[in-house]
């Protein structure tokens, strides 16, 4: 596996129960504790485990960095990913020989036990954080990690080249209007967002981890890159759409495509995508897409 810079590279990191499908063993460890859980992976140790809903999206981002050296074979920023686990070091040779079993190209593997692994997410420069624990997200916000929430699903493996769909309020951008939404309702966020149509939006949690996959996506000739960014959000193009495009326009972040809802379902258009990775912050749109098979990531 090719050394990464942290320094340049773009690094995720993932749980074990984001990349593989551990819910059995979830299961034995709730119900009869570590130790049981222990002695089962150690017994399993060279049986790989399934793959789990983030697994097609780190080998498409490993596509994605043989492409770039393909292209250049000195360049440095790179996908790096790592697995963050809370098992014990003992539990955790299962986790490294299906790695090693699906050729995945990551070498670096943290087990934390009994700990808040996510203390350890700016020590390796970490970008994106995806877990299937809703407090591991949470405390990984917290630092100021772009991290969402992986929710176990039967997951078909799209084919390449990566593609990642981004809502926009919340996700990409922050939730000012949502929270004009709230207070005033539709029209009142109507009136604000034409009152603010020059004023680029705030950030949003995957702000940093969008531009700097923007970053890489510039490499690349829009007809021959490996990556692909779609914006799907609620907003209505007519009333709501054009700050958004000054937004991303004024940062610099090219989006490959972009849907407009009004509200509408995103769900049949997610299907005509076929992302590896959906980013939401509507429980209600992440139950959508998952319905229409879709690998789906709350950001909370």
């Amino acid at each position: 596996v090719l050394q990464k810079d942290p320094s340049e590279a773009l690094v995720i990191a993932v749980t074990t129960r984001a990349i593989f499908n551990l819910e059995e063993e979830h299961k034995l460890y709730l119900e009869k504790g570590k130790e049981e859980y222990t002695r089962h992976q150690q017994a399993n140790q060279d049986k790989p485990l399934p793959p789990g809903t983030a697994f097609a999206f780190v080998q498409a981002a490993q596509y994605v960095n043989e492409k770039i050296l393909e292209s250049n074979p000195a360049e440095k920023d790179l996908f790096d990913v790592l697995v963050l686990s809370n098992n014990s070091p003992e539990s955790g040779v299962r986790i490294i020989n299906s790695a090693k079993h699906y050729g995945l190209e990551i070498s670096k593997f943290c087990f934390v036990s009994d700990e808040d692994s996510t203390q350890y997410l700016k020590s390796h420069r970490v970008k994106l954080f995806l877990s299937a624990d809703r407090t591991d997200v949470c405390n990984a916000l917290r630092r100021g990690v772009s991290s969402a929430l992986i929710f176990q699903q039967e997951v078909q493996a799209p084919s390449t080249p990566l593609r990642v769909v981004f809502d926009g309020d919340a996700v990409l951008f922050s939730d000012e209007t949502d929270q004009v939404f709230r207070e005033q309702g539709l029209e009142g966020a109507v009136q604000y967002e034409q009152a603010m149509e020059a004023v680029p939006m705030g950030e949003g949690p995957l702000k940093a981890f969008a531009m700097h996959l923007g970053k890489m996506r510039k490499k690349f000739s829009q007809e021959k890159s490996p990556i692909r960014t779609y914006l799907v959000t609620a907003r209505s193009g007519r009333d709501m759409g054009i700050r958004a495009i000054k937004t991303l326009r004024e940062w610099g972040l090219v989006i490959d495509e972009a849907f407009f809802m009004d509200g509408a379902p995103k769900g049949p258009i997610l299907a005509q995508i076929q992302p590896h990775i959906f980013f939401d912050d509507s429980l209600h749109n992440i139950q959508g897409a998952r319905g229409m098979g879709i690998p789906s990531a709350w950001v909370p």
